[in-house]
């Protein structure tokens, strides 16, 4: 049998000013990006797998229609030269985005499905915070999601996307789909698996795994900072006996849609300034602050300056800021050299919606000259990373490259929602800022269009029974 391997993962935030260009795609093809599915070599006597092209990004804002076309013609292009295929294995995330399009995906699955025609498997996997339409779902055979966020079963979920796969047609089985849209939408850091509710309805799952004639459901939580019809949560069950697939996912959905009330945050959550009062007077010797709703991780620009500015207003004597995104910045930095002292306005220029740049004075601690150049500004005894592109720092060593021991320091602030498991191993304490961006985990008070309504939480009163599509 010969499987096609391919797909475009990237998650769009269609409130970010920051489009999504071509740049900030890593594509990769043909075995260079196999390193993504180590477990292949498991099922090499079973079929040839041949990789296509594979796009990734950093999320972002919506993806600009020249750059989604183009990497989707490749592909394409690809998938018909490389024909016939037995099946098609896509490795998505779900919350693509491209301006003026909705349902990214759903047009991406439907021009694969184009081009193998009817008889060909299609199989896929997913993050959990995916958008699924059902569109998408029709045109797929067969899916999967991640059960877990932080994500910790990502490989896994890959493999058994390939394994349905290859399941179906060792034994010419075709699958049906079974979806629930279930209206609500929370931010990650609400929903995760680490706590409940999250962790009791993701264990559910379980139960549904022996029914029979199913061979996967899939819980997907959804992503908020999506103004877009599809932006909700959904249940979808793949298998050979619909009953049974009706029956689980009005199971999941109703469980998930009675526990709406229950999501909440993993850490105590504030302002900014309360975050930074209740670090203060903590006992802990160091203690952690996700800037939430610039996380870039999420789709934030990474570049407000709102957590440096307390940090200074309350004149914190010991803190690491991971991190800000400034190009300006750092070449000031870099031409100045360690040890210089100079003086910038740092931050605030991807999101003026959110925030203004902030004028600083302070010393050149360290300087990591590459793709992406770090440095460190010491701002009185405030220390912040100041990159030339926003990337995210998921890892203590990632800040104790550039010199910097973080446990050290009473306060990190770290750009991100619910601590990733390195930061969370490290950090004594943590506490979530729910600061102005993007990313805003505030949901209410993000300038909502286009969502479908009504919708929890965005509509407490409504009342909603599922029914299954």
């Amino acid at each position: 049998m010969r499987i096609a391997l391919g797909g475009i993962a990237i998650e769009s935030c269609t409130l970010s000013p920051l489009p999504s260009r071509l740049a900030d795609f890593h594509i990769r093809r043909g075995a260079d990006f196999l390193d993504r599915y180590p477990f292949l070599t498991d099922y090499a006597d079973r079929a040839r797998f041949v990789p296509l092209l594979y796009a990734r990004a950093l999320p972002g804002g919506a993806v600009e229609p020249d750059v989604y076309a183009q990497i989707k013609a490749e592909y394409l292009d690809l998938l018909r030269a490389g024909g016939p295929w037995d099946g098609v294995y896509i490795d998505f995330h779900g919350a693509m985005n491209v301006r003026g399009m909705d349902d990214a995906e759903g047009d991406w699955v439907s021009a694969v499905r184009a081009v193998v025609g009817p008889d060909c498997l299609i199989s896929a996997s997913f993050d959990l915070h995916g958008n699924l339409s059902q569109r998408e779902v029709a045109a797929l055979d067969m899916l999967t999601a991640y059960r877990t966020a932080p994500h910790v079963d990502v490989v896994e979920t890959r493999e058994k996307a390939v394994q349905m796969l290859l399941h179906c047609l060792e034994n010419n089985v075709r699958p049906e789909r079974v979806w629930i849209p279930i209206p609500v939408v929370l931010p990650g850091e609400k929903t995760s698996t680490e706590w409940a509710p999250g962790d009791r309805l993701y264990a559910t799952l379980a139960a549904s795994d022996a029914a029979p004639g199913l061979l996967d459901i899939s819980l997907f939580v959804g992503y908020v900072w999506a103004d877009e019809p599809r932006a909700h949560a959904a249940v979808v069950a793949t298998g050979t006996d619909r009953a049974v697939l009706e029956q689980e996912t009005r199971r999941v959905a109703q469980h998930y849609w009675d526990a709406r009330h229950e999501f909440q945050f993993g850490v105590p959550a504030g302002s900014m300034d309360e975050c930074i009062a209740w670090a203060l007077a903590a006992p802990e010797p160091c203690v952690f602050i996700s800037d939430s709703g610039d996380n870039p991780t999420a789709g934030g620009a990474g570049d407000t300056p709102v957590a440096l500015a307390a940090l200074l207003d309350h004149q914190v004597p010991s803190a690491v800021v991971a991190s800000i995104a400034d190009h300006a910045a750092v070449q000031t930095m870099l031409a100045a050299g360690v040890g210089a002292t100079v003086t910038v306005e740092l931050g605030g220029k991807l999101d003026p919606n959110t925030s203004k740049p902030l004028p600083v004075r302070g010393v050149v601690r360290h300087l990591a000259p590459s793709e992406n150049t770090e440095a460190v500004l010491q701002i009185r005894g405030v220390k912040v990373i100041v990159t030339e592109r926003r990337r995210p720092y998921h890892f203590i060593a990632d800040m104790q490259k550039l010199g910097l021991e973080p446990l050290q320091h009473k306060l990190v602030v770290v750009k991100i929602g619910y601590l990733e498991p390195d930061l969370k191993r490290h950090a004594p304490r943590a506490f979530l800022a729910l600061t102005p961006g993007a990313v805003d985990q505030a949901i209410e008070r993000l300038p909502f269009q286009r969502i479908q309504r009504p919708i929890f939480p965005l509509d407490k009163a409504m009342t909603w029974q599922p029914a299954a599509l």
